[in-house]
Order: structure tokens, then sequence, then C-alpha cells
């Protein structure tokens, strides 16, 4: 599970970007909103538009290789 935040400005194109916890351009604790644990950024898109219908997947965790994350158990033969 990631950790999702919504940004309480919106950016210069007037969308509220979503960043992961560990994001470089996450905005200060102030300017952002706890969205949830999500598995992957689409799943946060989808809570976030409920909230601020011009939300968006900031750039770089977008494209960051979101893998959906099933579970952590290691399988072993």
């Amino acid at each position: 599970m990631k950790f999702f935040y919504l940004a309480s400005e919106p950016n210069s194109d007037g969308k509220f970007e979503i960043h992961e916890r560990d994001c470089e351009l996450i905005p200060s604790a102030y300017d952002r909103d706890y969205l949830g644990p999500y598995n992957c950024g689409k799943e946060a898109l989808s809570r976030a538009i409920t909230v601020r219908e011009a939300s968006v997947l900031c750039e770089k965790c977008s494209s960051a290789g979101n893998v959906t994350v099933i579970g952590s158990a290691n399988l072993v033969n």
C-alpha cells in the first residue's frame, strides 16, 4: 500500500495534484489533504475526484512505475 495526498491548492492548470507520500514534489503539510492508503494512483484518483473533481495524478508519481500491489507474501515452492 502507498499513502496518497491531494494538494489543497490547484496547479497552474487549475488541477489538484495527487502525490504519493515520498514524492519530491508533494506540497507542504499545510497545503495538502490526506486521501488514504491505496494500491495504486488510479485508486487514489477515483477517491480524489469525489472530493475535488479537477484532480489529476502528479506526473512524477504516475510515471514512477505505479504497480498494483496485491499482497506482500513471499511465495515459496
